[in-house]
């Protein structure tokens, strides 16, 4: 029994194996045949759109795959890596992730290793490195607005606006003034003066909202009076310094006929924004609220909503991060939509796209053309220009709001602190060739600088603990400036009259 049903198992298989073989020789001889057949054919000539087809496909070769690949892998390990040793030190993590783009680049690792260099990033990669960092950071800007609170900017109206606006107005003169020295040096007579000028203004004013609210964060001195302040005051110099850029960017852009016709159709913008956009996030907000996470479509809905809102910035003339920026800030702030949007757009965005953009600033970033004391001089100027504007404006604005000296000094310090902020506003300044490599450089640097020594010096002032001791709701009451001037015999008066009330 057993014997005849291994034969027949057999006979299976060599049954099945000739069958095979059959259709194997079978299409081999096809596949002849028909070669046969078509050896003689004439195909017609290729027509020119075929040849732009072509050299669109060759354009994407295997190589440059490669090395996009290759490339984005160090990048997002070196950004990781140095990130965690300046988080260890102490500093923000996004200060080690902008000085690995820099090493990454021309400055370090295009100096001593150009071998390495050429293949990790290799210039015909740049262009594709450009867009990814340029997608990256215009997520990244529509996660500032979504994360902005409103009520930061209702909260302490009267102290707040003006500190936060001395903080702007202060730096923004002296950058002003300092572009008179600099400009005959690093510009060209393509810029106009007053095109640099404002330029320079804006690049000194800029605080970094979100490195400054992580700071506080990371120490938990976010929900104090004085980290209340910090943050309310960093948002609305964020806001005003937005709206500042979009109109240095009009005008470097446009004649002067034009840079009209540009602020006039922004201004439609934002009232379109405000009006229409603003009540239709509210209402998915409302529909969103009670479920566990938003739909797919939701999702699809939104990002159609961002990337139509930075078409229509960048069409106008003022920069897509712009469009970005304030779609974000219509969305309720604490609804389910924005926590759920926040939630899944933050680790790709900070994690992936944000290091594209620190290595492309990297490549930009030329530190070997500060050369010779002379240059290195200026750089010095620059960063001492640039904190004297911001701590001044902060401090003197916070004593006359009743604040005490070392109060008024923190809040100088944090308002000092630049980050990523001011990298965004670098880049297109030096997209729009209103800054040199050089002067490009330098205000990187400054914006390194200013941003590392937030936190030893913050955390000199507060060596006793107390500094940020007070609570988020001592942190609402509202101080008057105007009555600060002419009803304070101390500086400590106003402002302990306002606790006991």
């Amino acid at each position: 029994m057993r014997a005849d049903s291994a034969s027949e198992t057999t006979n299976h298989a060599v049954r099945i194996a000739i069958g095979y073989g059959i259709v194997i020789v079978a299409a081999v001889a096809l596949f002849v045949l028909i070669r046969s057949f078509g050896s003689g054919l004439v195909a017609p000539a290729p027509s020119p759109h075929q040849e732009l087809f072509g050299q669109a496909a060759d354009a994407q070769t295997p190589g440059t795959l490669l090395h996009v690949l290759l490339a984005f892998a160090v990048v997002i390990v070196a950004a990781r890596a140095v990130g965690v040793v300046f988080g260890r030190l102490g500093q923000p993590p996004v200060i080690g992730e902008v000085i690995a783009g820099i090493l990454l680049g021309p400055s370090l690792l295009g100096h001593f290793w150009p071998t390495g260099f050429a293949y990790v990033l290799p210039s015909g990669i740049t262009p594709v490195i450009s867009v990814i960092a340029q997608i990256g950071v215009i997520l990244y800007m529509f996660l500032v607005g979504v994360e902005l609170n409103p009520s930061y900017l209702r909260r302490n109206s009267n102290a707040v606006v003006a500190i936060s606006h001395s903080s702007i107005v202060f730096p923004f003169v002296l950058g002003s003034a300092l572009s008179l020295f600099l400009y005959p040096i690093y510009s060209t007579s393509d810029v106009p003066f007053g095109v640099f000028l404002l330029f320079m203004g804006i690049s000194m004013s800029v605080t970094a909202f979100p490195v400054l609210a992580r700071i506080l964060t990371d120490r938990g001195m976010h929900r104090s009076r004085l980290g209340t302040i910090a943050v309310t005051c960093a948002a609305i110099v964020d806001v005003t310094a937005w709206c500042l850029l979009a109109f240095v960017v009009s005008a470097a852009k446009a004649h002067v006929g034009e840079a009209f016709q540009t602020f006039a159709l922004s201004v439609l913008f934002v009232a379109f924004v405000l009006l229409v956009p603003r009540r239709l996030m509210g209402a998915l907000a409302r529909r969103m609220e009670g479920r566990v996470e938003i739909s797919h479509g939701t999702m699809a809905m939104v990002l159609a909503a961002l990337l139509l809102s930075a078409f229509t910035a960048e069409w106008i003339g003022i920069h897509a991060l712009f469009g970005a920026f304030i779609l974000g800030a219509v969305v309720p702030h604490d609804s389910t939509l924005a926590r759920d949007l926040t939630r899944r757009l933050h680790d790709v965005t900070v994690v992936f796209f944000l290091p594209a953009y620190f290595a492309f600033t990297g490549m930009r970033t030329q530190i070997g053309l500060i050369d010779g004391i002379e240059h290195w001089i200026i750089c010095g100027l620059i960063i001492v220009v640039a904190s004297l504007g911001k701590f001044g404006g902060s401090y003197v604005a916070a004593r006359f709001a009743g604040l005490r000296s070392r109060e008024s000094a923190a809040l100088g310090v944090l308002l000092n602190t630049r980050g990523l902020m001011e990298l965004v506003v670098l880049n297109i300044g030096l997209d729009l060739k209103v800054l040199s490599p050089t002067l490009y450089a330098m205000l990187v640097l400054m914006a390194i600088a200013t941003t590392v020594a937030t936190t030893p010096i913050l955390d000199r002032l507060n060596r006793d603990r107390r500094l940020f001791g007070k609570t988020q709701r001592e942190s609402e009451q509202v101080v008057n400036v105007a009555g600060a001037v002419s009803d304070r015999l101390e500086p400590t008066t106003l402002w302990n009259q306002e606790k006991t009330r």
